[in-house]
């Protein structure tokens, strides 16, 4: 994980039933962070410009990380019904959220359920809609280190590609990995990271301001599904940034962190 020690803290949280580990820095208005499917990537530039101003809130995901599983979510419609009574419960709606990934997704189903819980709503290239044109890259028939290097269009000129997830693998990363794969299949593996339904269940999202945000050369999640959002949530913006893969946080961190910034406010 990359991190800068002085940035961020970790507790564990007593919340909806469970205990949920927390990641947060900054002051400011709260920001609900939503991880990807591998887990939270650790801190980087974009959390720190972003906790400049904003209290940025990273909850580890049930089933990823030191958060245990929940038995009880059979899907990320599930899941996102788990995190909108946790918002609940610590009195935090209504919240800013970004997502990313997978965590896209579960924002978007949160959305579609109650927008009211939401001030502002990013999703960085988020699974949940089936792509029109091409495909979800699968998670299942390649490694995790794998895949993990086809999510940029180019490592070597992503300086902090090198320190994701703490640079070169060790055993515990690789079971962490594993762990986080398994919890992904258990929730979405059919069909493979998108809901038929919620395009036609976000059509009914309103006075959402809603931010998407893409890499133009995405092979993790096309493009074309952040059109499907753009069509679907009355009013989203939809940015595709050039020359960037499936994290432009990390890809194109200087736009990506502007465009995040002016949207917030």
């Amino acid at each position: 994980m990359a991190d800068q020690a002085q940035e961020w803290a970790e507790e564990t949280l007593a919340v909806a039933g469970t205990e949920l580990t927390l990641i947060s820095g900054g002051s400011g208005r709260p920001l609900l962070v939503l991880h990807e499917e591998l887990g939270h990537p650790g801190w980087f530039k974009w959390h720190a410009a972003l906790a400049a101003n904003r209290r940025l809130l990273i909850p580890q995901q049930p089933g990823f990380g030191k958060s245990p599983k929940l038995d009880w979510t059979r899907s990320i419609r599930d899941l996102a019904a788990f995190y909108s009574r946790v918002l609940r419960e610590r009195e935090l709606v209504p919240i800013d959220v970004i997502g990313f990934s997978l965590g896209g997704w579960i924002a978007a189903e949160m959305a579609a359920n109650h927008a009211g819980q939401f001030s502002r709503m990013i999703l960085v290239g988020a699974t949940g809609i089936q792509p029109p044109r091409g495909e979800i890259k699968d998670l299942f028939i390649r490694t995790s280190r794998k895949y993990l290097d086809e999510s940029v269009l180019n490592p070597g000129r992503t300086p902090e590609f090198a320190t994701l997830y703490g640079g070169e693998p060790t055993p515990e990363q690789f079971e962490a990995w594993e762990d986080a794969r398994a919890e992904v299949a258990r929730l979405a593996w059919s069909p493979y990271l998108f809901n038929p339904s919620l395009p036609y269940l976000l059509q009914g999202v309103s006075g959402l301001p809603t931010l998407l945000i893409w890499g133009a050369q995405d092979e993790v999640v096309p493009p074309s599904a952040g059109e499907v959002y753009s069509e679907s949530i009355e009013g989203a913006r939809l940015v595709v940034l050039e020359q960037c893969g499936h994290r432009p946080e990390i890809e194109q961190s200087s736009e990506f962190i502007k465009t995040v910034q002016q949207f917030l406010g």
